[in-house]
């Protein structure tokens, strides 16, 4: 089965510095094959098939905590699971000069239509989807100021979830696609 890892909050602002190659060689050791990198904030995209998704979590949590000493949260989509989150984005949805779009994944406990409820949501200014495993967020540059989502940041609810653009979302659905063209 194809997945992705979702690292929370490594190579951010100097904290929690993981080197790709070292990561990819952990999750190697640990059984995973044709892993795959994707920048530095800790994307990667691997096969695993005797796992449930907790299981591949807790393993790599484990893995990381033993070869770099570091207590890192990951949350695993599968590639069915992705699908579901890019056939429910926008086209037109772009990180760019002009628009900020993100996708917020949520972990298993906070993955319901509900949390909409718990965030502040600008009308006029945010556009804001629920899809299963996320939650799909869009804002135009110039307001960014104004929205939302800058309140979300520190909150109990963030430390739930962990935050990719739309093109770095799109560009790791590609990779786990190419993944699937070649087996």
């Amino acid at each position: 089965m194809i997945y992705v890892a979702l690292l929370r909050g490594i190579n951010v602002g100097g904290k929690n510095k993981i080197d790709m190659k070292m990561l990819k060689q952990t999750f190697e050791r640990v059984g995973m094959t044709s892993v795959k990198t994707y920048i530095n904030s800790g994307n990667i995209i691997f096969t695993y098939d005797s796992l449930s998704k907790s299981e591949i979590s807790h393993l790599l949590e484990e893995a990381i905590c033993k070869d770099f000493g570091l207590q890192i949260k990951i949350l695993i989509r599968s590639f069915d699971a992705m699908k579901i989150i890019i056939d429910a984005l926008p086209e037109t949805w772009k990180n760019d000069q002009n628009m900020k779009s993100d996708v917020l994944f949520l972990w298993d406990d906070l993955d319901s239509e509900t949390v909409l409820s718990k965030l502040v949501i600008k009308p006029g200014i945010d556009t804001v989807t629920y899809v299963n495993g996320a939650i799909l967020w869009s804002v135009d540059k110039k307001n960014v100021t104004k929205s939302g989502i800058i309140k979300l940041g520190g909150t109990n609810l963030y430390k739930k979830m962990t935050v990719r653009n739309v093109n770095t979302t799109r560009k790791i659905y590609q990779l786990m696609q190419d993944i699937v063209s070649t087996n």
